[in-house]
């Protein structure tokens, strides 16, 4: 009963995780837009934020490892 909880537990966790990667990715990434200004054109630039982006890449590599380990453990029980 245990083994399936924990099944459970990460099957919930995964699509969290991911979710959570997602967040992190879209806040390390901002654009902003700027307006013609005398002969100047109008631009949009983009800037990056080093820490939410490297933490969307770790929260990722945590979701696949519990995905890993979520399918070696659905394997594991099933035989």
């Amino acid at each position: 009963m245990m083994r399936w909880l924990a099944v459970l537990a990460e099957f919930v966790l995964t699509p969290l995780l991911v979710v959570a990667a997602v967040w992190c990715w879209r806040n390390g990434i901002h654009t902003g837009w700027f307006a013609a200004s005398g002969d100047a054109p109008g631009y949009s630039a983009s800037r990056y934020s080093g820490p939410w982006l490297a933490g969307a890449a770790v929260v990722m590599t945590v979701a696949g490892l519990v995905l890993l380990d979520l399918v070696a453990r659905v394997f594991r029980l099933a035989r």
